[in-house]
């Protein structure tokens, strides 16, 4: 008797094939856009991996892995919350794991993505781990790609150069010209489109960007620290400093902290992400909000309908932003006039 560990999935047929996951669908569903010769080959697998289709009433629910690379951070969880609410609705099991982690070597990755899960949710993964996943057919929907938009890669997102141009446009509306950026890994395709925000808009307005005053990191707090303590010692500092997330902007406040530097009467700092340590951070953190929960429920929803051999009409999704202006942002140190407005939300598309 077939366990569930050795159950046939479409990736499996799939990779034995070297095909696509779409093409073992369209043999499965007798669609005639497939050539005789790989249409003869993916039944002769079916047949010998007895290969069963899931019905309307199976009792099997679909499995999806939900995959990270790298430390998880509070746009993590915001992330899997989303993915976890999503998947109680449609009551799918879920496998969590970092894939940095000793345990989940590129060989264990290729086994339990093709044998046990029906697709595959990476989020910020690493290059090498998209590629194996493509190379074995699995079905993957990718969050926040890390590298170039690549055509064949399935993507949720949010709108990054929008988010970086609003950010930018509120300090420069609020008087700032020495503005800086502190931004993330400089592959990943959202630091980009956020750095590519901030040029934008500083050329918008006529304001040039001081030498020194676009740096990277890992979108970690300790990027903030460092970064943010360079920017502050620099002859001529910015007056704000908008970060590519929430966990950079709290290094940054902490490194003007350190130097007796007050936020906002001293220094502007804007984040990005909207998680829970942008409202608990004092002040409260001015801040470019994604959706990051929807991110996970649409993310997790596209999956099983690529697991099930569905088509999927967009490559890339894009969910829209929004500024949440906040108690980390005041005109600069010269133009100070009192206390800051009330919360305003500004929608950005």
């Amino acid at each position: 008797m077939s366990t569930r560990a050795e159950r046939a999935t479409l990736a499996k047929i799939a990779s034995a094939a070297g095909v696509s996951v779409s093409t073992v669908s369209k043999v499965v569903n007798g669609r005639p856009d497939v050539s005789p010769a790989t249409r003869s080959l993916v039944r002769q697998l079916l047949h010998e991996l007895s290969y069963q289709p899931r019905r309307v009433d199976d009792s099997r629910p679909p499995a999806i892995a939900l995959l990270f690379h790298g430390p998880l951070m509070t746009y993590s969880l915001e992330i899997l919350e989303g993915v976890l609410a999503a998947a109680a609705e449609v009551e799918a099991d879920l496998v969590v794991a970092r894939t940095d982690r000793s345990q989940w070597t590129t060989r264990r990755i290729h086994e339990r993505a093709v044998n046990h899960w029906d697709a595959v949710i990476a989020v910020t993964t690493a290059t090498e781990e998209l590629a194996l996943l493509s190379r074995a057919h699995v079905p993957t929907v990718v969050i926040d790609p890390v590298g170039a938009q690549q055509p064949d890669v399935i993507s949720v997102g949010s709108t990054n150069f929008t988010g970086g141009l609003t950010a930018t446009h509120h300090l420069l509306q609020l008087g700032h010209r020495r503005i800086a950026y502190v931004g993330g890994n400089p592959g990943a395709a959202c630091n980009q489109a956020r750095l590519q925000g901030f040029r934008g808009a500083m050329e918008a307005a006529g304001v040039r960007i001081a030498k020194g005053y676009t740096r990277s990191g890992n979108f970690e707090y300790n990027d903030g620290l460092v970064e943010g303590a360079a920017l502050l010692d620099l002859p001529q500092p910015p007056t704000a400093i908008f970060a590519a997330n929430d966990e950079t902007a709290l290094g940054i406040l902490e490194a003007a902290r350190t130097r007796g530097l007050r936020v906002p009467e001293d220094l502007s700092i804007v984040g990005f992400d909207d998680t829970e340590i942008a409202r608990v951070a004092s002040p409260q953190l001015t801040t470019v909000a994604q959706p990051l929960r929807r991110m996970g429920a649409v993310a997790l929803r596209t999956a099983l309908r690529l697991g099930a051999g569905e088509h999927v009409d967009s490559h890339h999704v894009e969910l829209a932003t929004e500024l949440i202006v906040r108690g980390s942002t005041a005109k600069p140190p010269a133009e100070v006039n009192g206390a800051q407005s009330s919360k305003r939300r500004i929608r950005t598309a």
